[in-house]
């Protein structure tokens, strides 16, 4: 078997996927101080997790920022680099089954692309994302664990940190029903806990995030917006997104796999542009 990885190397992250021709043979994840020890922790560790031997490996794919670290093949095993625009847009797709989509990458900040079967297309970006949640957390709940901070958001209670359409008036203003937000953390109660701090945090994050994938295809024949990277783990995503989803008339999708679909897309772009007959 000959086996391709794929590799997202991020700050401190490198996300590695494995394929087999088109099966996808496996997936994980590695932290680090540096992105040089994050990267070959990660192949390492898949490499040893699967029980695959090195000389099965044909190429190694990689993109992300950390990549620009990497001069020279890996182990003597070829070694090619995609931009990681082209990685989102056509990981975005696959793992969405979509044949084009708004993919909205939510990594330390947030990349928005367009993307369909023949092209990717940065059109925007965000500093708000990931990044934004380790530094409030870290401030305002004094931990920057996602695990933690995913407990304590589904114990929270919205109410006691935003403010509401329906604390300022007695009416729906327009098409907006009374519990929409009118202002992220506008209305803190005394009371508030670090749960509901927890999921203030990441409504606010998401809302912004939402907004403005909305904005980027409110005029645009493009309705399905693909969220991919490590924010798509939180339970709390579906009920936020799905609000925006009724207001707008867009559809989000959050598919399976996704927290990887930037190093699938490394894979899917080198297959179809890259690779050596």
């Amino acid at each position: 078997m000959r086996i391709i990885l794929g590799i997202d190397s991020g700050g401190s992250t490198t996300k590695i996927v494995g394929f087999n021709g088109d099966i996808n043979i496996g997936a994980l994840q590695v932290k680090a101080e540096d992105q040089l020890t994050s990267l070959y922790g990660a192949i390492g560790k898949f490499l040893n997790t699967y029980n695959i031997p090195i000389e099965n490996v044909s190429a190694m794919v990689l993109t992300g920022v950390g990549s620009s670290f990497i001069d020279r093949d890996i182990y003597g095993i070829k070694t090619y680099k995609v931009d990681e625009f082209n990685a989102i847009g056509y990981g975005g797709l696959y793992v969405s089954n979509k044949k084009s989509a708004l993919v909205v990458s939510m990594g330390t900040g947030t990349a928005y692309v367009k993307a369909k079967e023949d092209s990717a297309v940065h059109i925007g970006g965000s500093g708000v994302g990931g990044g934004t949640l380790i530094g409030l957390s870290s401030l305002l709940l004094d931990t920057t664990d996602f695990s933690l901070i995913e407990k304590y958001s589904q114990n929270g209670v919205l109410s006691n940190i935003d403010l509401r359409i329906g604390d300022i008036s007695k009416d729906r203003i327009s098409f907006l029903p009374l519990d929409i937000t009118a202002a992220n953390f506008g209305n803190i109660s005394s009371e508030a806990k670090k749960e509901d701090i927890a999921l203030g945090i990441l409504n606010m994050i998401y809302q912004t995030i939402g907004l403005l994938g909305i904005f980027y295809v409110k005029n645009d024949d493009i309705r399905d917006i693909v969220l991919i990277g490590s924010l798509t783990k939180f339970s709390v995503i579906k009920d936020i997104f799905n609000t925006l989803e009724l207001l707008h008339k867009v559809k989000f999708i959050i598919p399976d796999g996704g927290i990887f679909a930037t190093a699938i897309g490394s894979i899917i772009y080198y297959n179809r542009f890259l690779k050596e007959s």
